[in-house]
């Protein structure tokens, strides 16, 4: 049972400091109920933590020290792909839910509506994953992995268009590009099941980027600021790395990232 004095916020706050994997995905899934049963008060009463708790596993390296992973050619190298999707996954709950938490009070309920449903989206494809790594005899927390996704949110705690442009609009974008790559690959090696697993991440994923993108334009259109100018200044600003080629531009198109976005940054 919810507890009946506890805010959205104080939710928020604590599944993401929740460090049990297995935990934080049930946590972030029992926010976005409660939310959408009006049993959490909309009231920001308390911080975001500045660093999500994590299990003991994975070991976290810096991104640069990380193993080499291959192409997913052999049935090793498919773990480690499946064991990376899984990771990203649930680095993205955290993602969500601080986005939902830090910039809720900001933005109104409909933000915090969206993004807590796209944690809870997120909790179940790192349950899909992680439950498929049991039954080919791994499991999450096997492998190392990184923590370089939250520097996206680091960098951009102090204005919500920033995450907006950065998470979402790039991180989750390049999704969209790799993931038909990913699931011909594991076509090929007749894995059907996560080939069935990674055809719903991408189809809610396609989601994920158009209400970020949605939002995003908002925000601009308050600013009175050119979206698609706007979201290249702050790729330019923000993001670690650079957006290259080859694009889904018909998985960008479906959520809104047009050429115009692209023209200038890619």
């Amino acid at each position: 049972m919810p507890d009946p004095h506890k805010t959205v916020a104080q939710a928020i706050r604590a599944a993401m400091l929740t460090a049990d994997a297995r935990a934080k995905a049930m946590a972030a899934r029992e926010v976005a109920r409660d939310w959408a049963a009006g049993r959490l008060p909309p009231v920001f009463d308390v911080p975001m933590p500045d660093t999500p708790a994590r299990p003991p596993r994975p070991e976290l390296l810096p991104p640069n020290a990380m193993p080499k992973r291959g192409r997913g050619g052999t049935e090793r190298g498919r773990i480690a792909l499946i064991h990376a999707l899984c990771h990203i996954e649930f680095m993205a709950i955290d993602l969500a839910l601080d986005a939902a938490g830090r910039f809720g009070a900001e933005r109104g309920p409909e933000f915090v509506s969206d993004w807590l449903e796209v944690a809870a989206d997120e909790a179940m494809h790192f349950a899909l994953l992680a439950r498929r790594l049991v039954t080919l005899g791994s499991d999450y927390g096997a492998m190392p992995a990184h923590d370089g996704l939250w520097d996206a949110a680091r960098d951009t705690a102090h204005d919500v268009a920033a995450r907006l442009a950065i998470v979402p609009m790039v991180l989750e974008a390049r999704g969209l590009d790799v993931t038909p790559v990913t699931i011909t690959r594991f076509q090929s090696a007749g894995d059907e099941r996560t080939v069935r697993i990674l055809q719903r991440i991408l189809d809610d994923e396609i989601r994920h980027v158009g209400l970020g993108t949605r939002h995003f334009s908002a925000v601009c259109a308050e600013r009175g600021d050119s979206p698609p100018q706007a979201w290249q200044r702050m790729v330019t600003q923000y993001f670690r790395g650079s957006i290259k080629a080859p694009f889904n531009d018909s998985a960008r198109r479906s959520a809104g990232l047009s050429y115009e976005f692209m023209e200038g940054v890619a």
